[in-house]
C-alpha cells in the first residue's frame, strides 16, 4: 500500500428530494474542481420545513482527496 497524503474540505450538500440527493449533489459538484476524491463523512444533517413537511434537505460533509506529488 502506497503512503498518501490527505486534503479536507467541508461542502454542504442540498437537495428537495433526499439526504443522498443531497450528498451526490455536493460530491458530483466537487468533482467538477477536485481530483482524487476518495472519501466523505457526514457531520451534520439537517432541513427546511413548509406546512408541517420536510421542504429541503442539507448535508454538510467533511470530503477527503489526495494530494498530487507535485502539489504539497
Amino acid at each position: 500500500m502506497e503512503n498518501h497524503t490527505y486534503r479536507l474540505v467541508e461542502l454542504v450538500g442540498s437537495s428537495p428530494v433526499s439526504i443522498e440527493d443531497a450528498i451526490q449533489t455536493a460530491l458530483t459538484k466537487a468533482h467538477e474542481t477536485l481530483r482524487h476524491i476518495h472519501w466523505f463523512q457526514v457531520l451534520e444533517t439537517r432541513g427546511h420545513v413548509e406546512a408541517g413537511r420536510v421542504a429541503h434537505y442539507q448535508v454538510t460533509l467533511k470530503v477527503g482527496f489526495t494530494i498530487e506529488d507535485d502539489a504539497v
